[in-house]
């Protein structure tokens, strides 16, 4: 990315709203006529138009449920957009706004030269709630929706469906000097040029304690966009040429060292909040505190402060209503330092890679209470979030309906002061209260958001009641509320399946079911893998989305580099090479299609995608890792199995190219400084060989593993004969191994060469430590 000089922020912040203040708005008088036949301030659709909605509706059928306030006396929406043409749940949620909604599509782009006129972009996704209150706010306005209609041409994208335009046009406003986050609200030309944005903004001028909302906002922008294209053009060119990245050659980009470990352990612990847990200040988003990165610092150096930061946190989060204490699982962030009053979105990336983080805490430390987040954790996914063919869901909503009809943020996930006595009876009342922190009060608009204020040893003490005994009112009060809150309506569920989140899944529960020695959480990784490959593999590339029983959207590089760590972490849970051949076949597509083969890395898109303002090349960790992070790490697993020198040297030239943001600023890498530590501590091979018939045998090897934390090392099991066979064509560095004098054997290996193999438990722990 271009350096934002003081000059384009000069331009951008100042320049925009300084030109659209210049021209008055006329007062609006009269009466919208509204005509239920078409969207207001529009004509009518074109009857080919109108025939595939039409068809559609009859398809759809009775289960459609139109999401709008604009009902007919029949039941039915008075207003129908195209958006009602796509199967996105977001766009279907604006399906029935009297907003023209465009889908991103040639044809908005087209109008929008046809007519002169700017572009209003929105996007987010079905599940935010900020996206939902400007919807109600605005978009259901009869009076702001002509005022867009007539001026603009306006389009919805889903932001998780398309996260190459999303990540565009946040980055355009970044550049604006502008907060992000979503609903992502940006006008453009008719050229896709940015020149002004925002996130959410209020219907009206004094609504929230603003000075201008949006009607106004959208006259001033149309006014400016019309009488002084110039300086459009002039301010969409400036942000262009600072968001459009820089990819060229660097010869002297150098690897980085282990010093960046030491560095970024800096940050964490000067912004490490001592009391609460977590980094830095309230929002707290889980993935700001990088749980895996602090293990591998600790496991490295044995700094205490790395471990307590990691331990503090995660007792905290789980302690909090940021966990859902009856159901399982996190909520997306908290609003508070304490991690008690949550944004209620579920989302199923969070859950899937804090299920890792609890996993390898649980590893390092032993802590039981660790091990009990991760079962909760994924008995919720398999409960709620796991569709009947073995796929994992997108995300749950924020705001659900109370018993009047009415959403509202959190309903369903909190309780009021006598229901919540009623539910549980009167002999658990006084100690569930304590325990649960509930009070007549509540804490979050006069509800309880339910948290555990003492950890159990604390509890049993100040309370005077013995452990077996709270423990058993805890589980059979978190049956009577899961019973009865089931019997609320639930937050809408997002069942479309995203292909990268569902890797994310696939590795949790593969790497849970292999350290927890549970077979259905591995049958269940088993399962989704399954469905991604039937379903998602069109032609041999991996794509994007499934919902309403089809595939669409070519896979981004998220798509394929989670897709293929969750392959490979699903081999080491079940030695089937099927899933690692799998993960080499996927990769060869990744190759071809989305590798810089000059400069290092991989772009978000592949070379036959849609062409948009620029081809962007994913750096940095946020709440979900970066694509190029994840498969840095997983060319490096792959050349460990194969001994192919290949990935080593794609692996090495992705990390070359990023190097210089890495050590700049190794805080915004968190995921790739685990590929790093990989890469640095010369990763060890591990080839169990068993002999046939005795297959028991090397659960005493593989105890060795799932009690410790190896974090970087590849691991085979293989039986002798025909299973050995089939492998070592794959896992070259099998060939030639053996169960010396029919005993399971080990081979610890690094580098290609490998240590005396050995049937003995004792020697192979030691073999592990050894550097």
């Amino acid at each position: 990315m271009m350096t934002f000089t003081k000059r384009t922020a000069l331009l951008v912040i100042t320049m925009i709203p300084s030109l659209i203040s210049n021209y008055s708005i006329a007062a609006e008088t009269g009466n919208l006529q509204l005509i239920q036949t078409q969207l207001p301030g529009t004509e009518r659709f074109k009857p080919a138009l109108l025939n595939k909605i039409h068809k559609l509706r009859i398809q759809r059928g009775n289960s459609y449920k139109a999401r709008t306030t604009h009902i007919k006396k029949n039941g039915e929406a008075t207003y129908t957009n195209r958006l009602f043409l796509e199967s996105s749940p977001y766009l279907l949620q604006h399906a029935h706004n009297p907003v023209n909604w465009y889908p991103w599509s040639e044809d908005a782009f087209i109008a929008a030269v046809k007519l002169n006129r700017p572009v209003l972009l929105s996007i987010g996704y079905s599940t935010c709630h900020w996206c939902h209150v400007m919807e109600s706010e605005s978009f259901e306005d009869i009076k702001i929706a002509k005022y867009i209609n007539e001026n603009f041409i306006a389009i919805k994208v889903d932001r998780e469906e398309r996260p190459d335009i999303d990540a565009i046009y946040m980055a355009a406003l970044q550049a604006m000097g502008q907060g992000t986050g979503w609903p992502l609200n940006i006008w453009l030309t008719p050229d896709k040029e940015p020149f002004y944005g925002g996130t959410y903004f209020p219907a009206r001028d004094g609504d929230r304690g603003v000075s201008t909302g949006l009607l106004t906002l959208l006259k001033k922008l149309n006014r400016a966009y019309q009488q002084q294209p110039d300086e459009i053009h002039k301010i969409s060119q400036e942000l262009v040429d600072v968001i459009s990245p820089n990819y060229s050659a660097d010869t002297d980009r150098s690897l980085p060292t282990n010093d960046i470990f030491k560095h970024a352990m800096d940050y964490y612990e000067n912004k490490f909040d001592s009391f609460n847990g977590g980094i830095g200040d309230a929002p707290k988003f889980p993935a700001r505190t990088p749980i895996q990165f602090l293990l591998r610092y600790y496991r490295n150096t044995a700094d205490k402060t790395a471990l307590e930061i990691v331990e503090l946190t995660l007792d905290k989060m789980a302690a909090g209503g940021i966990y859902d204490q009856i159901g399982g699982g996190f909520h997306r962030y908290s609003i508070d330092n304490e991690w008690l009053v949550p944004h209620f979105e579920k989302m199923l990336y969070d859950n899937a890679l804090l299920v890792i983080d609890y996993l390898e805490a649980y590893q390092t430390t032993k802590n039981p209470d660790y091990k009990k987040i991760v079962n909760e954790t994924l008995q919720y996914i398999s409960r709620d979030m796991t569709s009947p063919q073995g796929s994992f869901y997108t995300a749950t909503d924020a705001d659900s309906k109370n018993d009047s009809g009415e959403y509202k943020e959190g309903y369903y996930f909190t309780w009021d002061d006598d229901e919540f006595s009623k539910i549980i009876g009167s002999k658990r009342d006084t100690i569930m209260k304590e325990y649960y922190g509930v009070t007549g009060m509540g804490n979050f608009d006069g509800r309880n958001i339910l948290s555990t204020p003492f950890n159990h040893h604390e509890f049993v003490n100040t309370f005077n009641i013995r452990r077996p005994a709270l423990e058993k009112n805890i589980e059979q009060s978190k049956k009577l509320l899961l019973k009865y809150r089931d019997k609320r309506n639930k937050p809408l569920r997002d069942e479309k399946i995203i292909t990268a989140w569902n890797g994310l899944m696939i590795s949790a529960y593969a790497k849970a079911g292999f350290i927890l020695k549970n077979n259905d959480y591995i049958n269940r990784a088993t399962d989704s893998a399954n469905f991604i490959i039937d379903n998602l593999i069109i032609n041999d590339k991996l794509h994007r989305r499934f919902h309403e029983n089809s595939a669409g959207l070519n896979g981004y590089l998220n798509d394929y580099a989670f897709f293929i760590a969750s392959l490979i972490d699903l081999y080491e849970s079940t030695f089937d090479i099927i899933w690692l051949k799998q993960a080499i076949k996927l990769d060869n597509v990744l190759e071809k299609q989305f590798e810089d083969k000059i400069n290092g890395g991989f772009y978000l898109t592949s070379n036959d995608h849609e062409k948009l303002l620029y081809r962007e090349k994913p750096a940095y960790d946020g709440s979900i890792p970066g694509g190029n992070s994840v498969h840095i790490s997983n060319l490096l697993r792959l050349g460990l199995f194969t001994s192919q020198e290949m990935y080593y040297e794609r692996a090495t030239s992705a990390l070359r190219a990023f190097s210089r943001e890495l050590i700049k600023s190794p805080k915004d890498f968190s995921k790739m400084l685990n590929a790093v530590d990989f890469y640095n501590d010369e990763a060890k091979e591990i080839i169990i060989i068993k002999p046939e018939n005795k297959s028991s045998e090397s659960n005493i090897f593989l105890d060795e593993l799932r009690n410790t934390f190896h974090p970087n090392h590849i691991l085979s099991v293989i039986t002798e004969g025909n299973d050995l066979k089939n492998q070592s064509s794959t896992i070259s560095i099998a060939d030639g191994k053996t169960a010396i004098n029919g005993k399971t054997t080990v081979y610890v290996c690094k580098l290609g060469s490998c240590e005396l193999p050995t049937t003995d438990i004792k020697i192979f722990s030691q073999q592990l430590k050894n550097k």
